[in-house]
Formats: C-alpha cells, structure tokens, sequence
C-alpha cells in the first residue's frame, strides 16, 4: 500500500499527528511519501520520527497511490485537490484545524481510522467540483481551473459595491448589486456559502447553490440549481478589475470578463468511516441537539 501524506502549516496540534501518522504507516510497512515543502516544514521542527530525513518525498502524484492523508484543516483538504486533479486518488482529514466538515479525524482517532481503511471498512463520498473558463483567458486559472467548494466573485481595492450580470444556460437571471457572488457546490455548502446565509445541501444532491455576498438588494436570496447548469457571470464595477477565487486560490479579472462555470468532468473521492457520516458531523459542527428542549 502506498500513502501520500500532505499538509500546510506545523503549529502546535501539528507535531502529534504527524508523529502518530507516520509511526503507525511505518508499523504496517505501508510506504509513505509526504508532500516536499511539508516534508521541508516538519524537519526544522522538533520530532520523534525515526530516519526522517530518509522519507520518500513528492511534489506530483500519480494513479499508484492508494489514498492521501490530509493534515490540517477543510482548507488543506481543498488544497490537496490540486494535487489528487482527476487521479481519482481518495482522500481522508486529520484534523488539526478548527471546525471541519472535511477533515474529521481527530488525533485519537488516528491509527483506529488507518486501520479501518487497511481493513476496507470505509465508505466513498464522491464531491462534484465546478471547472471554470474564462474569455478572454487568464492564465492564474487555466492550469487549475477547477473548484472543489466554490467559485466567487467578489470587489477589489473598493469599498463599492459591484454588479455580476448572471445568466443560466443562456438565460438572463439577475444583476446581483453586491460584494460579490458565490457559486458552491453541496460540500461548499457549508463553507463560504453558508456564512453568507445559504443553504446547507447534502454531498451527494445533485445542486448547486449560487449565494449573494452582502446584497444591496434584500431580495436577492440564495438560489439551489441543478449541476447541470452553465453559469455565465459579467462583473461591472467603479474599479476596472474584480476578484474571482477557486476554492483558496485567486486571481484577478478585467471588469468585462465572460466566466462560464459547470460541473467538472471528474470527482474527488473522499474517505467515510463507517462511525461518520455527514448527518453526524453536521449535528457536531453546527452544535444541533445542545438546546436542551432536545
């Protein structure tokens, strides 16, 4: 069995996860390859592993990897996509971030849920991603031009609202006067999407979910489509640029830009263990159940 291990950032939650991940692959001689700069990041650190500058490293993947092992928060989860593209590598989070509808794995949990996958004892989530063009083309976008969470537009060096002229399937919908416009998918639903007032939509609908940011126009309200739906959006504003984010990466646009969204043409397969499910990390994370009239 081969394991990519990735990871952003070493704080203090850091050093037992990866101590605990790395010593356990070790003890099953499971051959383990860490991403290079977290590789890079663990060593000025202080740790217990054993040999550690004699691990494998990567900087790409390929189809001989088994599943990867995401240290740190949602935000890593969705970085390591740009690693996995549409490999069809699965991957499972060990939390070491703050609240964490992908990452779930807490540090106690971490050799019982590696042994569970061992085992076969997991189930696979397939996320659907949105692809994104553009026209004219910019080039910050078309070498990762997917999202696993969501794609939003928003303002740039303003304070001002802009307008993001929306059509679906070539149809006009609306002129969103706002801070911007969020298109996410049923797992960003709970990310950007949600602290924005949209609905939470479970993994496995077939929906998107487009989410005005902080609207002028108090009528303008979340809306769930199917994902099968192109979006077309044309941002105006005072500036003569805007902001368009894919998940943690962003890049800047000419106010003008056509930006054509769909479903991507590939998944990302995530890892459940059969003690989780969505339903139950939902009850924990959003703190149902704790007014006591339940």
């Amino acid at each position: 069995m081969k394991v990519a291990i990735f990871g952003r950032y070493y704080n203090k939650t850091t050093p037992a996860s990866v101590e605990t991940l790395v010593n356990f692959l070790v003890k099953k001689n499971i051959d383990a390859y860490i991403e290079t700069h977290f590789h890079e990041l663990i060593a000025v650190e202080n740790h217990n592993i054993k040999d550690f500058n004699n691990y494998k490293t990567f900087t790409e993947l390929d189809t001989t990897f088994d599943f990867l092992v995401s240290i740190g928060g949602d935000g890593t989860i969705l970085r390591s996509t740009m690693f996995i593209k549409d490999l069809g590598i699965p991957v499972i989070g060990i939390n070491t971030g703050r609240l964490g509808f992908l990452a779930t794995i807490h540090v106690d949990e971490i050799e019982s849920a590696i042994q569970n996958i061992i085992d076969g004892k997991y189930k696979i989530s397939e996320r659907s991603l949105l692809s994104v063009e553009t026209s004219p083309e910019n080039t910050d976008i078309t070498s990762l031009n997917f999202a696993l969470n969501e794609v939003s537009v928003s303002r740039k060096n303003s304070t001002s609202m802009i307008t993001v002229e929306t059509y679906l399937d070539g149809a006009y919908l609306n002129s969103y006067w706002s801070d911007g416009l969020i298109v996410a998918t049923p797992t960003g639903s709970t990310g950007y999407s949600l602290s924005c007032g949209g609905p939470v939509i479970t993994p496995g609908a077939s929906n998107f979910v487009l989410t005005p940011i902080a609207p002028h126009n108090l009528g303008a309200r979340p809306l769930v489509i199917p994902d099968d739906t192109e979006i077309q959006l044309k941002v105006d504003s005072r500036e003569e640029q805007h902001l368009i984010s894919l998940d943690s990466r962003i890049a800047t646009l000419d106010n003008g830009t056509i930006i054509k969204i769909k479903k991507a043409n590939f998944k990302i397969k995530m890892i459940d263990l059969l003690n989780e499910s969505f339903l139950n990390t939902l009850r924990k994370k959003l703190l149902w159940g704790e007014d006591k009239r339940n």
